[in-house]
């Protein structure tokens, strides 16, 4: 089996973490770094990632998050929060970013500037909401691959009360909303959910090759 199969054949959804072992800060650092590197829609990344390790607030967590084991025991929390309603600011700091970052003058930028934001300013607020969820997901995906690479365990969970996320983060003041929620740490040898077989559709029914 080659590499990039055998760290999706590892990785699973995994229920019973070892609270005892955390995650170094190296391996973190690897971790978001990853999400950093993300792809998003137009490089405009409308999310912000939250990492918890305070053991008082996974606490206060795991009622939100339907009582689930995961969120006290695994060594991080992170938080994906999508931006809730954006204006031009969005495409201008980030154009101000890539002017710094490649050395190119912003004016000369404003034709990409003017068609982002033709296709993104007049959306209605729910739509805008679920256009940044999906960023989320996607950087969301990229650090569940990244851990699985580094034999780190995650469990992605969407079982939690977002509302009550939002208010213990203190993301409503921010603009932001609790989209999904990544545990992140080593399995348990008690968790027998590491034993089972992937149960996913065969290539036959999953793929259509035109």
């Amino acid at each position: 089996m080659n590499t990039v199969l055998e760290h999706r054949t590892w990785r699973y959804a995994t229920k019973k973490f070892d609270a005892t072992k955390k995650i170094s800060e190296k391996d973190l650092e690897t971790l978001l770094e990853a999400t950093r590197l993300s792809a998003s829609s137009y490089g405009l990344q409308p999310y912000h990632v939250i990492v918890v390790s305070d053991q008082e607030v996974k606490e206060l967590l795991k009622p939100a998050s339907w009582g689930q084991s995961q969120i006290t025991d695994a060594s991080h929390i992170i938080v994906f929060a999508n931006v809730t309603d954006f204006g031009e600011e969005l495409v201008d700091d980030y154009l101000t970013n890539m002017s710094e970052t490649r050395n190119i003058p912003e004016e000369g930028l404003k034709g990409y500037a003017d068609f982002m934001k033709s296709k993104l300013m007049d959306l209605p607020l729910e739509t805008k909401g679920t256009w940044s969820a999906k960023q989320a997901y996607i950087a969301f995906g990229n650090l569940m691959q990244a851990a699985a690479e580094l034999k780190i365990d995650t469990c992605p969970l969407e079982g939690f009360e977002s509302e009550k996320y939002n208010e213990i983060l203190g993301l409503n003041d921010k603009n932001l909303n609790s989209t999904v929620v990544l545990a992140v740490g080593y399995r348990s040898e008690e968790d027998e959910t590491q034993h089972l077989p992937k149960v996913r559709k065969s290539k036959e029914e999953l793929f259509t090759h035109i």
